[in-house]
Formats: C-alpha cells, structure tokens, sequence
C-alpha cells in the first residue's frame, strides 16, 4: 500500500515539476516575443522618423542631403515650363579607401583638367568616408572616369534646377544654389516665406511635389524681353524693364529687368555689366526712381476725384510757379490758359501743380499713401525696396511731387497705382500666382469713383491720340491704348544733370473695355538718330508701342478702328 502512495507521489511530483518548467519556459517565449516586437517597434519608428527628416550631413561644409532633394515644376499660367528638375551625375570620393593618392590625382586630372593638383591631393588624402570632388557632371564625363576603375571614386545622382528660358525670365525666378536651394527670386521666396503654406500643402521636400502655375504668360514674357532687348542697342541705354499687370486680378503677365543673367549659371547674375557691378539687379521691384511724369495720371486722378478741380476747369500756365528764388516752368509751354485735358496731353508742370495746389498738398500725400506707395508691395519676391517719399510735403516738395520729382518709387508701385485707376478705381495688390477675377474682387479696395476712373481712361486715350503719346499709339494702332510719358533728370554728384536722364512710360489697353496696364522704363536713352529725341516718348513710349503690338493678339485682343470708341471714351461734360 505503502508503495503505491509513494509511486503516486513520485508521479505528482514529476507532473509538477514538467508543468513547472512549462510554464517557465512560456514565460521565457513570452519575454522573447515581448523584446523582439519591442525592437522591431523601434526600428520600424526610426524608419518613418527618418523618412520624414532632412538629415544634413555636412562633409567638409557640403551638404549631401539637399543635394539630391527635389524641387516643385514651376509652370506658366498655360502649363508652360519654366523651372524643372533634372538629374545629373557629381563625383565623390572615400579617402579612406583611396590606395594610391598620386595615382587618382593623375587619372582623375585627366578628365577633370580644371582641377587643382594640390586641392584634390588633399581632398583624397586622409580617413573621411566622403568628400565632394566635383558637381553637375556630363554622362560623358561620368562614363570616362567609370572606366578609370578608380578604388574609392564613385557617382551620386542629384537634382539640378533647370530653366528652359534661360534669361528671359531671370528676374522673376532667380536661382538656386548647388544644393538646390533657393537664393534668389522665387525660387528663394517658396524656401522662404512661402515654405510652410508649401508644406501644409505637400510640396514641400521629400513629400510629393505638385507642379506651381504663376501668373507669368511666357509668350508674353518672351515678347517683352526681345523688345526690351532691342531697346537697349536701338537706345544705347545702360538699362531697360518693363511689367505687365492684368487690372482685374493683379497677375503679373511679365515682368524683365535689364540686365539680367542666366539662372542655370548663378554666378552670372554678379558678373558686372559694362564694368559696372551690381548692375544686374531687378529694376521692377528692387529699384526706386523718380517716375517723371507719369505720376501726373496719379495727381489728375486725386485732383479730379477729390471734386475740387472739374474736367470744365482751366488753369494759367502763362507764366511759372514761383517758390522763393526757384520757378517752375513747363518744358515747350504753351504759355497760355489750358484746360484740363490739355494740361494732360501737353503734360503741363504749371496746370498740375495749379491742380495739385488746388487739392492741397496734405490731401495728395494722403493719396499716395491711399495708393500703397508708403508699403512694401507683397508680391512674391524678396528683392523689394521701399519708396522714399518725405512724411510730409513742403509747398515746393508738393509742387514737384505732383509732376514725378522729388519722390522715388518702383516701377511696380507705379503699374499697381494706374492699374487701380483705370480699374474703376478698385486696387488690387499684384500677385505672381494665378488668381481669378472672383478671387481678386475680395481684396479689392476702392481708392477712386468708377466716374473719375472713366475721366482718366479718356485723358490717357487723349495723350495717345495727340499727345506725348502718339508715336506709341501708330506702332499699337487699333488697340486702343493709351498711356502717359515721364522723362526725369538723374541726380549727378547731387545735382540733376540734362545729360543723364530716365524715361518712363505707363499705359494702359484696350481703353474701351480696360484689361492691362503696363511701366516700361529705358534708363538714359540716347537719340535713335538725328531725327529723334530723347524724351520718353521717342523710346519708352514706342518700346511700349511695339510691345503691345507683339502681344495684344496672344492676348485675345482684336484691332478695332471705328472711331465711336474713342468718341465713347468722352466725358459728357466734354461732349
């Protein structure tokens, strides 16, 4: 009995101590389960983290990251191509498995002669796991060294930002430098302040990269710049630009700085011009003049929308403005009673100030400043400048500032102003991006009456059909543009000099059914031949005059002749 118990004994213990080591040993698979799924959450979290990271690798101060980081297509508003990424071979090297130093040097100098003997000895020598030897190769290039079978020399593929057109619209998209990276332009601004909208939206890098439509128009932009181009050597100028704005939402259709440079060359936009550095910079946005008289569309809209001066009224420009031991004088007076639209076609400085005097000078500062030429203009570029225009206006300050003198703004501030104007009064900030009617009506803010905005479209048509601006109106005939000139004297050693002068051109088209208006600048023109002049309607008026000829069809618009549309254009009062 006793050895029955006791083999029974046996037999619990043992099925005891089997159960036990059972379950220690799922305990011990538990655990191991536990740590492996543990480790593989962390490695998979360190994964995804690095996915969505910019890892900026810096090897003997070059970056490797953003190298190879693509970049959104920049297209037109016709889906044109502006900026691309393409990809290009860069050769590195690992010193630390270089065998013979001398050696590489020799046979990579064979295909690379612009090398630097000791440079590149000294990039192959030492333990680095990389160095950069040389970027932006040909597949000619890289195939030869290929077969040089160099230990330790090997090809990265990276992004390279290329523009198709070259030159033609430098200014509006810059640059980006070796590690794609904006430096200039657009380019710079989508790195910049446009950079979170851009990641809110995915294109950002390492995220898909959607295509950015502009509101440039490429055609158009071509056109501006081969007739810009061509003003420079009719003109022998030192510089010319010129922008487009559609009046109804603020796009930039083009826009060209002369000089300009070649943004699939960087450098290029440093090089001097003509033996001047700094030269190549963007005169639309980034430079301020003295606009001449074109600002008299500006002072006739505040005078004539302030209900203190009429379209009926005459002014004495007999004689000049006397301010102390200074007179103003106009330039081919004709010394006589002119009246409104006549102090506008003759671009009398006499009849202005009468009409500015007759505003007051305090209620024209405050319409310039009604007109955002105090504020930097938020279009999307970083190279804007701020105006300079005195906080508050002398009698004689006044004077001259209502004729274009004595205040300096870009030729942007100057478009966006009379693209307001002529816009039944609503100003619209200038934008590079595509924006429909619909959308631009909500940043709309009234700066004139419809009224007043119709009697300038009919003083600007007036200046075309027999004023300064009738040059300009045979070249564009039958588009129905009309458009004010400006020809100021450039400060010399503090002085104005007669000898240097810049020339100015606003207009605006078609002026029956207002669409675009237009600045095109030409800095110190000379005569064409001995039978021209140098004022602004012997250059920029006619550059703008063939301009318009060029890109009024691109454009939808159709040449009409009938002459009830400029009869139509007539104040009643006039009539």
């Amino acid at each position: 009995m006793s050895n029955m118990i006791n083999a029974r004994n046996k037999t619990i213990e043992i099925e005891g101590a089997r159960k036990a080591a059972g379950n220690v040993t799922k305990g011990r698979i538990r655990f191991a389960i536990l740590m492996f799924s543990i480790f593989f959450v962390i490695i998979g979290a360190r994964l995804v983290q690095f996915g969505y990271s910019d890892i900026n690798h810096i090897y003997r101060g070059q970056e490797r990251d953003l190298a190879t980081a693509s970049r959104p297509n920049v297209l037109d508003r016709n889906g044109q191509k502006m900026a691309i990424d393409i990809s290009v071979p860069s050769l590195f090297a690992e010193p630390r498995r270089i065998i013979d130093v001398e050696e590489a040097v020799s046979k990579l100098r064979q295909e690379l002669p612009d090398l630097d003997e000791d440079w590149l000895r000294d990039r192959l020598t030492g333990d680095e796991g990389f160095v950069w030897i040389a970027r932006e190769l040909t597949p000619r290039q890289q195939a030869r060294i290929f077969r040089l079978g160099i230990p330790g020399i090997d090809f990265r593929v990276e992004s390279k930002r290329f523009y198709p057109g070259a030159e033609t619209a430098a200014h509006i998209l810059g640059a980006v430098n070796r590690d794609n990276q904006g430096i200039a332009g657009f380019e710079r601004y989508i790195d910049g302040e446009d950079l979170a909208l851009l990641q809110e939206i995915g294109l950002a890098r390492g995220r898909s990269l959607e295509p950015i439509n502009m509101s440039i128009d490429m055609r158009v932009q071509h056109a501006m710049h081969a007739e810009l181009v061509d003003a420079i050597e009719r003109y022998d100028a030192i510089a010319a630009a010129g922008v487009l704005l559609d009046i109804k939402t603020g796009e930039v259709l083009a826009l060209v700085s002369l000089p300009d440079f070649d943004p699939n060359v960087p450098s290029s936009a440093l090089e001097p011009y003509n033996g001047v550095k700094g030269a190549r910079i963007n005169r639309i946005t980034a430079g301020t003049f003295e606009m001449g008289s074109t600002v008299k569309t500006i002072s006739f809209a505040a005078a004539l929308d302030s209900g203190k001066v009429s379209m009926t009224d005459e002014f004495d420009a007999r004689l000049g403005v006397k301010f102390g031991r200074f007179t103003i004088n106009d330039y081919r007076g004709k010394k006589r009673i002119l009246t409104v639209p006549e102090v506008f076609k003759y671009s009398s400085n006499i009849g202005t100030i009468r009409m500015m005097q007759a505003l007051g000078k305090e209620n024209y500062r405050a319409f310039l400043t009604k007109l955002g030429f105090d504020d930097d203009l938020p279009i999307e570029l970083p190279e804007i400048k701020a105006s300079k225009i005195a906080k508050n206006f002398s009698d004689v300050g006044a004077a001259t500032a209502s004729f274009g003198h004595g205040f300096t703004i870009t030729p942007l501030h100057l478009a966006a102003g009379v693209a307001a104007i002529v816009n039944d009064g609503n100003y619209v900030p200038p934008t590079l991006y595509k924006r429909s009617v619909s959308e631009a009506k909500t940043l709309y803010r009234s700066v004139i009456s419809p009224d007043t905005s119709a009697k300038i479209r009919y003083l600007l048509r007036l200046n075309a059909l027999e004023g300064s601006a009738r040059k300009a109106n045979d070249i564009a005939d039958g588009y129905r543009f009309g458009g004010k000139t400006g020809t100021a004297e450039k400060v010399v050693n503090g002085k104005y000099s007669s000898d240097y002068t810049f020339a100015a051109f606003v207009s605006a088209f078609p002026l029956d059914k207002p669409k675009y208006t237009m600045v095109v600048i030409i800095d110190e023109p000379k005569a064409e031949n001995e039978r021209a002049g140098t004022t602004a309607g012997w250059n920029a008026g006619m550059t703008s005059g063939r301009i318009i000829k060029r890109i009024a069809l691109l454009l939808g618009i159709k040449p009409e002749f009938d002459d009830n549309i400029d009869a139509n254009l007539m104040p009643i009062e006039l009539r």
